[in-house]
């Protein structure tokens, strides 16, 4: 039953959610929550390993918490549920593209779909921030600052800043910066 859940549940989640991974977090958020299948502070874990790896975040996300629920099975039947619909809308776009491209109601209603994908983004900036937030305590959050871990994360964020002015290539930023991380990670923090 869970393999047909996961399948279905993230197939609404592939389906309503335009404007790529972010805007399906609040759609995730309910969705998990609804079943119970995990809090929300495990959500946003999933998030920050699913932005931190290769490949698109709906992808990433769906096969974490299909593989937590149902094992690899479960990962592609999440997976699955969120690449189908996709799938299916661009071959069907693909298809009629040459035939409405040029027609004013198919452009009005994409146009109308922007301030929907900007609402999604908000709604999901919005609940991360105060799920992040609550509880905040400013003074402990300055005493804070001065921490070994946060000088590393400081100098590697100027590092990546001056590797992109000069123009590196992406790849060579992320291993360049990877690389300074974890060796003042390992000099410093032992």
């Amino acid at each position: 039953m869970i393999y047909f859940t996961l399948f279905l549940e993230f197939f609404k989640v592939g389906a309503f959610s335009f404007g790529g991974g972010a805007a399906m977090l609040p759609m995730l958020e309910q969705m998990v929550e609804h079943h119970g299948w995990m809090t929300q502070e495990q959500l946003y874990n999933f998030v920050g390993v699913s932005e931190s790896t290769p490949g698109p975040i709906a992808v990433n996300l769906s096969t974490y918490i299909g593989t937590i629920l149902g094992g690899p099975f479960g990962a592609l039947c999440a997976t699955t549920g969120v690449v189908l619909p996709s799938f299916l809308i661009i071959l069907i776009v693909a298809k009629a593209y040459r035939q409405f491209k040029e027609n004013q109601y198919i452009g009005n209603a994409l146009d109308m779909l922007k301030p929907v994908i900007v609402g999604l983004l908000g709604c999901a900036t919005i609940s991360i921030a105060a799920n992040i937030f609550s509880g905040f305590d400013i003074q402990r959050f300055a005493g804070g600052l001065l921490t070994a871990q946060n000088g590393i994360s400081f100098f590697v964020i100027i590092c990546a800043g001056i590797f992109t002015i000069k123009k590196m290539h992406p790849i060579a930023i992320i291993l360049a910066c990877s690389g300074i991380g974890a060796l003042l990670g390992y000099v410093i923090l032992g």
